[in-house]
């Protein structure tokens, strides 16, 4: 009698679920949506404007005079971000080798966490889309299996087209955001490892500018 009566109310308390969880998949699906307009944004406004030949460009920075470097960076085509991190490390001519190395990983850094903040949304998700998907699939089943009993196929099949519509929504949801992610992972390794070698080589080179000035005094 106990346990029915528990089995009652665990019944009723995720039974009421549903609802929820086809609201929680509608904001799912629209935050989905904005991801991928950001997506598409970020293409067209960003990734396919940077054109810039990362070795040659290394190549130049080696041979050219330090007071060229910043007027050589701005000129190439680069990210905004880039440019702007590789002026600040340029621009900063009163620190010692040790601290100007710190600088450098401290900009890498702030580089590659503004990145991540692209990436969390649709690693969520990804991960968000499924599990509400498989509970917007189990939740009807229960009153589905009831009026399967009763011999209500009208209340089963509504319950199984539930079940079909969340499970779909779930695993589109999670599709979409999966590939936006793999993408997006690729891009940003590549500015990151465009940024890293660009700074590695400017700091090679205002270190041997220093020391060269060091020396003629």
């Amino acid at each position: 009698m106990i346990s029915d009566n528990v089995n009652s109310i665990l019944r009723v308390i995720i039974s009421n679920f549903q609802t929820p969880v086809v609201i929680i998949l509608l904001v799912l699906m629209v935050a989905t949506v904005i991801v991928a307009g950001t997506f598409v944004y970020e293409f067209f406004i960003e990734h396919r404007k940077l054109k810039a030949d990362i070795p040659k460009l290394i190549e130049t920075i080696n041979m050219a005079e330090p007071e060229e470097l910043k007027q050589l960076i701005l000129q190439n085509k680069l990210l905004p971000r880039q440019k702007k991190a590789l002026e600040e490390l340029i621009g900063e001519t009163e620190m010692d080798e040790s601290t100007l190395e710190t600088y450098a990983a401290q900009l890498l850094f702030e580089e590659e966490e503004h990145y991540q903040k692209y990436l969390r949304w649709p690693q969520m998700i990804s991960k968000l889309g499924p599990m509400f998907g498989l509970l917007g699939t189990l939740v009807p089943l229960g009153p589905g299996l009831m009026a399967l009993g009763q011999g209500n196929t009208e209340m089963l099949s509504q319950s199984l087209l539930i079940a079909f519509d969340t499970t779909s929504a779930g695993v589109v949801i999670a599709a979409v955001a999966i590939v936006i992610a793999q993408i997006r992972k690729q891009w940003y390794r590549r500015y990151s490892q465009a940024l890293e070698s660009l700074m590695e080589v400017i700091l090679t080179k205002m270190k041997s500018d220093t020391r060269s000035g060091g020396a003629e005094c």
